[in-house]
């Protein structure tokens, strides 16, 4: 899958193709529909009735350089655009539920989307699969994790920052006010504001990113207006709507809010997080849970909608970086938690809570 381009409409068609033949080939139906023109898969497997789990992917990936989309080994590594996040945990998701096809205790539900790395936050496959009832007692989503459960990510707000100067000629830069020096002079405020020293039990603080700017029509002139579109990751159990009122309180400013998205928080006590946990821990080291993620992820869909979900994906680094890689051995056992997990659900004494019920 690596092989395929999926930062384009191109590529997501190639590899959602190679997906379904996948699973079709192994007696696994396939349902295919489009998403604003990029394809979504789904497939069931186990009987009606009993615990229900979804296992959610994504084909997507951030742009890449030509040659991350050319895989190669060095030791236990894969490298490749979206090795780690997270077109290795989807592989590994496929064979887990072909595995899950075998058993006749719980009903495992497949998604696979192509909209995660979407700006259109507002926007996404995956909340209208929800809204349309592809739920669970139960979710987890392949994002990158090292093999622990992420009971907590951050929440995203990305503002639009429109910082005013003055105009003047560039031979005179000292009669004009230049608005892109400014507005570099805006972020460090905004990386010094109250809300960013502030931390929790999981993150030692929120994250904060220029992710773009765009100031100045002229080379010639001095800009009078510039543009930053900031990216906040803020913690669970801070006020989105107190971080952007000290982002205002900044002088000569506007602030536009572009979207939002809530933090993602499940008990740890929840049992099916234990039993994800206790599934894992049958092939590592130390602790499986009480994992924080910076990054958001579509497991907040199926958390508004009232179903406990997790992140959970194999070892790795560097994503969305040039030196993409996942480890291999990694794979397998996440494979085979993930088919140990589907097995605890449907032993007789695991009780789990009423379906939409998160622990506190």
């Amino acid at each position: 899958m690596i092989k395929y381009d999926t930062s384009t409409f191109e590529g997501l068609g190639a590899a959602a193709g190679f997906v379904r033949g996948w699973l079709e080939s192994r007696g696994i139906d396939v349902q295919t529909r489009e998403y604003h023109g990029a394809p979504v898969l789904t497939a069931e497997v186990g009987p009606d009735g009993g615990p229900t789990v979804v296992m959610h992917g994504h084909l997507d990936v951030v742009p890449g350089q030509a040659g991350q989309f050319e895989p190669r080994i060095d030791g236990d590594r894969l490298y490749g655009r979206g090795a780690y996040d997270m077109k290795g945990a989807l592989a590994a998701m496929m064979c887990a539920l072909r595995d899950a096809a075998e058993q006749d205790k719980v009903r495992v539900r497949f998604l696979c989307v192509p909209d995660e790395e979407s700006e259109e936050i507002q926007e996404r496959s995956t909340d209208e699969l929800v809204r349309g009832g592809f739920l669970g007692d139960f979710a987890l989503t392949g994002e990158p994790t090292d093999l622990h459960v992420g009971v907590q990510a951050k929440g995203v707000l990305v503002v639009r920052v429109l910082v005013h100067g003055r105009a003047a000629h560039g031979s005179t830069p000292w009669l004009g006010d230049n608005a892109v020096l400014k507005a570099i002079d805006v972020f460090r405020r905004i990386e010094t504001l109250p809300f960013s020293r502030e931390s929790s039990e999981m993150f030692d603080r929120p994250s904060i990113n220029l992710g773009r700017i765009s100031g100045g029509d002229a080379i010639n002139k001095v800009p009078d207006t510039c543009v930053m579109d900031v990216d906040i990751r803020y913690l669970p159990g801070q006020d989105p709507m107190r971080v952007i009122q000290e982002i205002r309180e900044i002088p000569s400013i506007e602030v536009r809010r572009t979207f939002h998205r809530e933090p993602a928080y499940v008990s740890r006590r929840n049992p099916y997080v234990r039993a994800l946990c206790e599934s894992v821990a049958l092939h590592t080291r130390g602790e499986s849970t009480s994992v924080g993620r910076d990054g958001a992820s579509d497991a907040i869909s199926f958390l508004e909608a009232g179903v406990p979900a997790v992140e959970f994906g194999p070892v790795g680094g560097g994503h969305h970086g040039p030196e993409e890689w996942v480890s291999m051995s990694s794979l397998a056992v996440y494979r085979r938690a993930l088919g140990d997990f589907v097995r605890r659900l449907g032993e007789a004494d695991f009780l789990p809570e009423p379906r939409g019920e998160l622990a506190a």
